[in-house]
C-alpha cells in the first residue's frame, strides 16, 4: 500500500475505511538539487573530516615537533606530541557537540536553509586555519580549525536531515534522507583517495588536504540561496503561506498544492497554535517520551556499534594476510568504496523494505559479523588463510552498518516528531551522537588494551541491544505522515489522542462543512491525496 491511504476522521462514527489514490510523484530537479547541494556542504564534509586526518598524521606530528623546537629550543617529548595529536583528533567531537547544542536556536532564528548557509562560514574559516597553520608555524591553528569543522559537522548533521525530511514527499522521504548517509560515505572515500601518496598524502602537500574542505562549502553557498526553504517551516513557523506554496510547487513540480497546504494547516491545528518547544519541554512531555527514548537509543548505538574500531584493525589484518605495505592504502580504499555502495543500495530499497527492517537487520548482521571476527582474529596466527576471513568480516560489518544504522537514525529523528518538537529532538539526538563519539574515542584504547582480540564482543553486545530494542518498540514509518507516526506511539506513551489539547490528536484536512450527511448519517471518511 505505497500510494493508498486509509483514513478515519471522526471517532464518534463507526470505523470506516476508504482508499484514496495518491498520484505517483516523480523526483523533481529542485528536490534533487536541494538534496545534492545540501549534503555536499554538510554530511560530505563530515565524512571527509573523519578520514582526512589519517594519511598526513605522520607529517602533522613532525610539524608539531618542528614548531615546538623553534619556539622552545628542544624537541617535544613523546608525551607532549601524543597529547597535542590527541587534542587535534578529539576536539572535532567537542566542536560537534557545541554545534549540536546550538542548532536549535539557529534553526529557530534562521530556518533550515538559513542555518545551512550560515554553517558554511565555519567550514571556510576552518579550511583557512587548517591549510595555513603550517605556513604560520602555529599548530594552534590546526587545533582551532579542527574544532570549527566539528562545529560545522554538529550543525550540519542536525539541520540537513531536518531540511531533507521536510521538503520530501512521504513516499520518497526515506530515499531522499539517505542522501545524507551516501554523502557521508562519499566524503570518507574522498578523504582516503586524496590522502594517497600519489595525490595529497605527501609532506609537501598535506595542507591542501585540509584546504579542500572549503570547496564543498563554497559550492553549497553558491547554490542553496536559489533553492526554496522548507515549506513546512515557512507555513507552520513563519506563517508565510505565499512562500510555502511556491516551495511546495517547486519541490513537487506541480501547480496545485492545495492538499499539501491543507495537511500542514491540519498538523498545525493538531498542535494547538504551534510554538517551537525547548529541549526542557521536550524532556518533560510524556506524549513524546518513547519517541525521544527511541531516538536516543538509536543514536547511541550509531556510535557505540563499533564501526570506528574497525579502522583500527584493518591495516593490521591486511599485514597479517601478507599484503605488501605499499599496497595496503589501496586495498583499504575498498572499505570506503563498499561504504558508499551499501549506502546507495539502502537508499534504493528503503521505501520498499522500510526503516525498521533495515535497522534491525543492520545491527543484527553487525553482531554476527563481530562474533565471527572475534573467532577469526584468535586463529589468524595459526591458520594462513584466516586473515582473509577476518578482512571479509570487516567488509561485512561496514556493509551492514551502511545498509541501515549508518543513515536511518538521522531520518528517524526527523520523522518521529512533529514540527513543534523537531528542532529540540535534533538537539538531543546530536548531543547523544557526539557524546557517544567522544566516549568511544576516549575509552576504546583502554578497552582494546584490556581485551585485545575480544574487543569486538563489547560492540556485539551494543548491536544486539539496539536490534532488540528496535524490534519491540519502533513502528514502521515509511509512507506515513508525521501525525500518523506520532499516533503510533500513543499507546506506549499512555496518552489519549481524543482530547484536543493532546498533540497526538488525529486531525486531518477538513474544510468547514466537510462533515456532511450521507444517507442521513455523518460521513466519517475523507479522502487525503497529499504527497506529504
Amino acid at each position: 500500500m505505497d500510494r493508498w491511504t486509509d483514513i478515519v476522521v471522526y471517532p464518534d462514527t463507526p470505523a470506516q475505511e476508504t482508499l484514496s489514490f495518491v498520484p505517483p510523484q516523480h523526483l523533481t530537479t529542485c528536490l534533487v538539487t536541494a538534496a545534492l547541494f545540501g549534503c555536499l556542504g554538510s554530511s560530505y564534509l563530515y565524512g571527509y573530516s573523519l578520514s582526512v586526518v589519517n594519511a598526513p598524521a605522520v607529517y602533522i606530528k613532525a610539524f608539531y615537533n618542528q614548531t615546538w623546537m623553534e619556539r622552545y629550543g628542544e624537541p617535544a617529548g613523546l608525551e607532549v606530541l601524543t597529547l597535542l595529536w590527541s587534542i587535534t583528533v578529539s576536539i572535532f567531537a567537542i566542536g560537534g557537540l557545541v554545534g549540536a547544542l546550538g542548532v536549535s536556536l539557529l534553526i529557530k532564528i534562521l530556518g533550515r536553509q538559513g542555518t545551512l548557509l550560515l554553517n558554511n562560514s565555519f567550514a571556510i574559516l576552518a579550511a583557512l586555519l587548517l591549510a595555513l597553520g603550517e605556513r604560520a608555524q602555529a599548530f594552534e591553528m590546526l587545533i582551532v580549525g579542527r574544532f570549527l569543522i566539528g562545529v560545522d559537522s554538529g550543525i550540519g548533521l542536525s539541520a540537513l536531515p531536518m531540511y531533507l525530511g521536510e521538503i520530501s514527499p512521504r513516499h520518497i522521504r526515506g530515499s531522499i534522507g539517505q542522501f545524507n548517509s551516501i554523502f557521508m560515505c562519499a566524503g570518507v572515500f574522498t578523504g582516503q583517495v586524496l590522502g594517497l601518496p600519489e595525490l595529497l598524502g605527501q609532506e609537501s602537500r598535506w595542507n591542501f588536504l585540509f584546504g579542500f574542505v572549503a570547496l564543498p562549502a563554497v559550492l553549497q553557498l553558491c547554490a542553496l540561496p536559489f533553492l526554496p526553504e522548507s515549506p513546512r517551516f515557512l507555513l507552520m513557523e513563519r506563517r508565510d503561506e505565499a512562500r510555502a506554496e511556491k516551495a511546495f510547487q517547486a519541490f513537487l513540480g506541480k501547480k496545485d498544492v492545495t492538499k499539501e497546504l491543507e495537511e500542514v494547516h491540519a498538523e498545525s491545528r493538531a498542535q494547538n497554535n504551534l510554538r517551537v518547544a525547548s529541549v526542557a519541554e521536550l524532556l518533560r512531555n510524556r506524549a513524546v517520551r518513547w519517541q525521544l527514548i527511541t531516538v536516543m537509543v538509536t543514536m547511541a548505538c550509531y556510535q557505540l556499534c563499533g564501526l570506528n574500531a574497525i579502522w583500527y584493525y584493518t591495516n593490521g589484518i591486511l599485514r597479517e594476510a601478507g599484503f605488501a605495505e605499499n599496497l595496503i592504502p589501496y586495498i583499504t580504499l575498498s572499505t570506503g568504496g563498499l561504504e558508499t555502495l551499501a549506502a546507495i543500495c539502502s537508499g534504493l530499497v528503503i521505501e520498499r523494505i522500510g526503516r525498521r527492517p533495515l535497522l534491525i537487520f543492520g545491527f543484527g548482521a553487525m553482531a554476527v559479523s563481530f562474533s565471527l571476527l572475534t573467532i577469526f582474529l584468535n586463529f589468524q596466527d595459526k591458520v594462513a588463510w584466516m586473515p582473509y576471513l577476518s578482512f571479509a568480516c570487516i567488509l561485512a560489518v561496514i556493509a551492514s552498518f551502511c545498509t541501515g544504522p549508518g543513515g536511518i537514525p538521522f531520518i528517524l529523528t526527523g520523522e518521529l516528531f512533529e514540527q513543534s518538537y523537531r528542532a529540540a529532538a535534533f538537539t538531543v539526538a546530536g548531543t547523544i551522537n557526539w557524546l557517544s563519539n567522544f566516549a568511544v574515542g576516549l575509552l576504546f584504547p583502554f578497552i582494546q588494551e584490556a581485551l585485545q582480540t575480544y574487543t569486538f564482543l563489547v560492540f556485539m553486545v551494543f548491536c544486539l541491544l539496539g536490534a532488540t530494542y528496535l524490534y519491540f518498540v519502533l513502528p514502521e514509518t515509511k509512507n506515513k505522515t508525521f501525525v500518523e507516526i506520532s499516533q503510533s506511539f500513543t499507546k506506549i506513551n499512555r496518552v489519549s489522542h481524543s482530547a484536543p489539547e493532546k498533540e497526538m490528536e488525529v486531525v486531518l484536512s477538513v474544510k468547514p462543512g466537510a462533515k456532511e450527511m450521507t444517507n442521513g448519517n455523518p460521513s466519517g471518511v475523507i479522502e487525503m491525496e497529499s504527497s506529504f
